[in-house]
């Protein structure tokens, strides 16, 4: 019995009048009310001019007279919401569900027939990565993640700048800086970009010179030029990779911006020929207002293909790479009008990849000091946020070790951003991101640390023995698998976040007041409380430690 088996009997009580997935299940928030709510009679009374109640009763009647498995009883509240209370029997196999299934369960097989590419973090060689691809990052692991519970094949990719004008600036301030390849570092390539950027913007001439380098980097024209360049990249893919290791996070493939700049510029000539870009000045423009956008520059005057021309060719890249379904991109949500642009030249160019791809802008984290920018060189750096929150979570910690530290910490910030919903920007609270009191990653880990220790404890096997009434741990157990169908419909991560805290205080409030470790039925409910939170926190990206 789950949410679509109930709404396969609502839908044979009333004669098929409405369509499956049009039939709404809730669960009550007070769960003395009942396991499943319909508000299907009140639906129906309004179109049929009707009264909701007696409709709502007739409804009920043909529920209970299918005599369907796991349904104890059906009864009808207020002006016509049907309630629906199932047997113990159910939440006893939900339980041996959690513990024999241990990390499937909650899998389903709703995208089993997918094959899904993810586009995320997306960080520039010669910049810093910084925390917005880390909340891209975080967003996109556990999407991603939550593609793959609904059994959809995965391929998780990076889209980077390796060529353009940031490029250009940190290569030039290199070179005035004297700066030899052998010297080139992450954080050296971070501060020459910034120098880069300001004398740019302030100086004629620097302009002038690094435009010229810029040309020089696409033509691979120079020698001293291009093992800079290289050597720049080189070091900032490693950085990268290392970054991705701690976040728990494994690419498939990168893309650069090297690959899609000359098919990118082919795209924009071809289809300027049949009237999709104009050329004015020897640059190629999209006039959007004719079509309710705004209008994008596809090739600069000086004949190189922007931004635009280069993500136009990317999808095409992609697609030959890997043979997807849906191609989803997460990013900022300050190019979600950029996004716009793209999607709709791209459905003129390539209607099949333009329908296949979704675009998912995310809202921006900020510390309490305001919002960071690279072009000033006072970037936030995801490496030195995550190092001042382990710092901060060691402490806390009676016994100091640095790997379960780092686990925290990375818990920490991912629950921060995941418990937004995707578009919504956060103010990133240290104090609130590591509590130990409920609504933070590191709770629910300590949590699972504790249902997994009692495990640890006891030589007693979790069974169906010494059974008790039925509770809200067992209620919330059963409802985590739709949970997760919930969230990956949704593409709502938050879902799992608030579902998981509401678990965890349920048990913490369940071990406060009941011995557990010699009680296999209370075992049973530690060990499917265990399980439920390391999957919930798998999902989301965050490990469930050893030990806190």
């Amino acid at each position: 019995m789950n949410i679509d088996d109930l709404k396969k009997a609502i839908s044979k009580a009333i004669s098929g009048t409405v369509l499956i997935e049009d039939i709404h299940i809730e669960y009550p928030a007070d769960m003395s009310h009942g396991d499943f709510s319909t508000n299907i009679a009140l639906v129906l009374a309004k179109e049929q001019h009707t009264n909701p109640h007696d409709l709502a009763i007739s409804i009920a009647d043909h529920i209970t007279a299918q005599n369907i498995e796991y349904i104890e009883s059906v009864e009808v509240v207020g002006l016509g919401f049907i309630n629906f209370r199932l047997t113990p029997e159910y939440f006893h196999n939900a339980l041996l569900d959690a513990v024999e299934k241990k990390n499937e369960y909650g899998k389903n097989t709703l995208y089993s027939d997918k094959k899904i590419i993810v586009e995320f973090t997306d960080p520039n060689p010669f910049k810093e990565f910084h925390i917005g691809h880390l909340m891209s990052n975080t967003i996109g692991e556990s999407l991603s993640r939550l593609f793959e519970y609904g059994g959809a094949e995965v391929k998780r990719v990076t889209y980077q700048g390796d060529v353009g004008m940031h490029v250009a600036m940190a290569v030039w301030a290199l070179q005035k800086n004297n700066v030899m390849p052998e010297n080139v570092a992450t954080d050296v390539l971070g501060q020459m970009y910034a120098l880069g950027a300001k004398a740019y913007e302030s100086d004629d001439g620097v302009k002038k010179e690094i435009e010229d380098i810029n040309r020089k980097i696409y033509e691979k024209s120079d020698d001293v030029i291009t093992t800079l360049y290289e050597e720049g990249k080189r070091v900032s893919l490693e950085a990268f990779e290392d970054m991705y290791k701690r976040l728990g996070t494994s690419f498939d493939t990168n893309f650069f911006e090297s690959q899609t700049a000359p098919l990118g510029k082919d795209l924009v000539i071809e289809w300027s020929k049949k009237g999709l870009f104009e050329e004015s000045e020897g640059a190629y423009v999209f006039k959007g207002e004719d079509h309710g956008l705004h209008t994008r520059v596809f090739i600069n005057s000086k004949g190189l293909p922007t931004y635009e021309a280069k993500e136009l060719a990317l999808p095409q890249l992609k697609h030959e790479w890997y043979d997807y379904t849906d191609s989803f991109v997460i990013t900022g949500n300050e190019v979600n009008d950029y996004f716009k642009v793209l999607l709709f030249v791209l459905s003129k160019i390539d209607p099949s990849l333009a329908s296949k791809t979704t675009h998912l802008g995310h809202g921006m984290m900020r510390l309490p000091e305001g919002k960071m920018s690279s072009r000033t060189g006072s970037v936030i750096t995801a490496h030195d946020l995550l190092n001042d929150i382990q710092e901060r979570v060691l402490e806390k910690m009676e016994e100091k070790d640095a790997s379960i530290a780092d686990e925290v910490a990375i818990a920490a910030i991912k629950y921060a951003v995941l418990k937004q919903g995707i578009g919504k920007n956060i103010i990133f609270d240290f104090d609130t991101a590591l509590s130990f009191e409920g609504d933070s990653g590191p709770y629910i880990q300590y949590t699972a640390v504790r249902a997994g220790s009692i495990l640890q404890k006891t030589s007693l096997k979790p069974s169906l023995e010494s059974i008790e009434e039925i509770g809200t741990l067992e209620r919330l157990i059963s409802r985590f698998p739709s949970v997760v169908e919930i969230a990956l419909k949704e593409r709502a991560p938050h879902k799992i976040t608030h579902f998981i805290t509401e678990v965890a205080s349920a048990f913490n409030s369940y071990y406060a007041t009941n011995q557990i470790q010699d009680n296999p039925y209370r075992l049973l409910l530690a060990h499917s409380v265990y399980t439920v939170l390391t999957n919930g926190l798998s999902i989301l990206g965050m490990k469930t430690p050893a030990r806190m």
